[in-house]
């Protein structure tokens, strides 16, 4: 039977019944007390959480059952639930806790705290419920007391009718209960007791093959760390992709168990190499197109996925100075581009006497990070090539030869000096001259030109990449990219008033009405000397003649006229092959009457082929570690003049 509100009879009665006044429940819960008291003996034991309350109306007197008057009210329906907190990680971990089924401990101690295996409904409390009313129904009672002992019951109005002290020490007992059991104590204040772990079944035996799947998960590559190649291509502009790279995606085997980009960490270039690829490829023969090949397209897209590399070409005439400038510094490493070269190519004409000492300060000043490839020198013409140490394993064996113009050929002040090798497929020629001298003599040094390209006998056993183009009378033609630098003494063909009436009105970087009465540049545009070569735009003051150790120009009784006889000038078989970033001078450095001038190139490089004579990473191993050595002390000694210069500052006052 229902009533109107759609709830059934009995219901609405039971309801009633558990909605008394407040004085009323009060005295309940005192005749309970002292009920509980007498069964007990007297031994003061609070009365058991879980006693219904029909049960506890039974001891009240029958005169006080009497007056007792029963109240309708219309139930209403319950409110929405309110959203419940996050949990928190102590609950949390108690919730795994409980689900942990693996315990073979009895759960008949109530004293015990709850074990890992069994079910918390009657030893734990859990939150109060936030209802309008109590089922009244004696079997829900009894579930709704069991799982909540200390719960609140509540009237329609939503407050309680108990004292607000009585519900603070009730909601204060339960938090704490709830505290414990989420510590791990129960409420008999037990010790925690956990099963010991044991796996579920046994493990598998270990695979004794290397390639094993359990022996290479720590390799695995993580989801997360697939787009490595694209970061690392943005963020360095460099790449690595080794033999093994290509094949990585395509083979599941590899991919599985290898890390191909272990150093995702530390970004470095090496990858591993597969066993079969070690087995196929040859270090000594090799095939353009072949798969492996050390001075191959993989290799190549490896350290260059751009297949450009920075070259730094500069040109010096010393005049003979013993003395060294005392850092180098601003004129090997400019501050202007942001990254150092791959490889530095240094010509010095009228060198100094000790020329093991002058390589020594360039590898000091270069640092660790790159190695002497060769050196070489004629007379006092000396010429180095310092380049990456990664990098020495894809050059070829180094040559080089030499020519002298002068008619007696002992003195050996005037001439040239080639050095040439293959790096991967692309040929370098490298020419430092120093051509005659005289404001007149341009024909002169045009004949030191051509006597330079019919005499200088390169290459000699590095095959050439192109024989179809090249000549036999002019050995700039035999090499792919061909630089040219020195002392070509050209000058300009104007007075000295002149020149320095135009130096005086006009800006360091626009020098263009001086390159009017430019001889080379003039030279150059009928087609008389270096054919094919160009030069980059000069915006750099004339490097030559200055007084030593003053930035002002030739103040001696000859007067010489300020000229642009140091220069650097290129060619390529292929066109837009070389790009020049950067063309200047260096200033800073007066030990010399000529100022020394340098060129910033970016150069296209190609693949080649293993079956040519390999430099096999030969270095000048004696002279790079006396540079770092040097390198190492004179820090050692700017730390110490730092120390003693802070420690001098610091005096006392009596």
């Amino acid at each position: 039977m229902s009533t109107p509100n759609g709830f059934p009879q009995h219901s609405r009665v039971c309801l009633t019944r558990s909605m008394e006044g407040g004085a009323v429940q009060d005295l309940q819960a005192k005749k309970a007390g002292k009920a509980a008291k007498k069964e007990a003996g007297g031994d003061g034991a609070p009365p058991k959480i879980g006693t219904p309350i029909s049960e506890t109306l039974k001891l009240l007197p029958e005169e006080l059952k009497a007056n007792m008057k029963i109240r309708s009210i219309t139930p209403r329906p319950p409110r929405k639930p309110r959203l419940e907190r996050a949990a928190s990680l102590d609950e949390k971990s108690w919730r795994k806790w409980r689900r942990f089924r693996t315990s073979q401990e009895s759960l008949t101690d109530p004293n015990e705290t709850s074990s890992s295996n069994g079910s918390l409904q009657e030893a734990s409390p859990s939150p109060p419920t936030r209802g309008r009313a109590s089922p009244c129904n004696p079997c829900c009672q009894q579930d709704s007391l069991h799982s909540s002992p200390d719960a609140l019951e509540a009237s329609p109005g939503g407050k309680s009718r108990g004292g607000a002290s009585d519900l603070g020490k009730r909601a204060s007992e339960i938090s704490s209960a709830f505290g414990g059991l989420l510590r791990g104590k129960g409420f008999a204040g037990g010790k925690p007791r956990l099963s010991q772990i044991m796996p579920a079944r046994p493990l598998p035996p270990m695979e004794l093959n290397v390639a094993s799947h359990s022996l290479r998960t720590a390799n695995r590559i993580d989801s997360d760390c697939l787009d490595y190649r694209h970061y690392s291509q943005h963020k360095f502009g460099r790449v690595s992709s080794s033999l093994s790279d290509s094949r990585l995606q395509g083979n599941g085997t590899l991919y599985d168990n290898y890390s191909t980009d272990s150093m995702k960490s530390t970004f470095s270039v090496l990858t591993p190499i597969r066993a079969k690829d070690v087995r196929s490829r040859s270090y000594l023969e090799g095939s353009l197109l072949a798969s492996g090949a050390l001075m191959g397209a993989e290799e190549l897209s490896r350290y260059f996925p751009d297949r450009s590399m920075g070259i730094f070409v500069a040109t010096w005439n010393m005049q003979g100075q013993k003395e060294l400038p005392v850092n180098l510094d601003d004129f090997l490493l400019p501050t202007d581009p942001d990254f150092a070269q791959d490889m530095y190519v240094i010509g010095v004409q009228e060198g100094c006497p000790d020329r093991r000492e002058w390589e020594i300060r360039l590898q000091e000043t270069l640092g660790p990070h790159y190695v002497l490839l060769h050196s070489a020198a004629h007379g006092v013409l000396y010429m180095s090539v310092f380049i990456r140490r990664d990098l020495i394993w894809f050059c070829s064996e180094v040559e080089y030869a030499t020519v002298t113009t002068r008619i007696v050929s002992q003195i050996k002040t005037k001439g040239a000096l080639g050095i040439s090798f293959t790096f991967f497929g692309t040929s370098f020629l490298f020419i430092t001259s120093h051509f005659t001298s005289g404001d007149s003599k341009v024909n002169e040094r045009k004949l030191d030109y051509n006597k330079t390209i019919q005499a200088l006998t390169l290459p000699k056993n590095v095959p050439d990449t192109n024989p179809y183009r090249s000549s036999s009378s002019d050995v700039t033609t035999r090499f792919d990219e061909v630089f040219w630098f020195g002392d070509f003494n050209f000058r300009l063909n104007k007075d000295r008033e002149t020149v320095d009436s135009i130096l005086n009105q006009h800006p360091d970087t626009d020098v263009s009405k001086l390159l009017v009465y430019d001889q080379l540049t003039s030279e150059m545009s009928r087609g008389s000397i270096f054919k094919g070569f160009q030069e980059a735009d000069i915006h750099f003051r004339p490097s030559y003649k200055f007084d030593i150790g003053k930035d002002s120009y030739d103040s001696t009784s000859k007067q010489r006229t300020p000229s642009y006889t140091d220069r650097v000038v290129f060619r390529s078989r292929y066109k837009d092959d070389i790009q020049a970033v950067k063309y200047s001078s260096c200033p800073v450095i007066r030990t010399s009457d000529h100022r020394p001038v340098f060129a910033l190139f970016r150069v296209k490089v190609r693949p080649g082929r293993d079956n040519i004579p390999l430099a096999a990473g030969l270095f000048d191993r004696d002279l790079y570690l006396i540079g770092i050595r040097r390198r190492a002390t004179r820090e050692l000694l700017k730390r110490r003049e730092q120390k003693d210069q802070r420690s001098s500052s610091i005096c006392s006052i009596s």
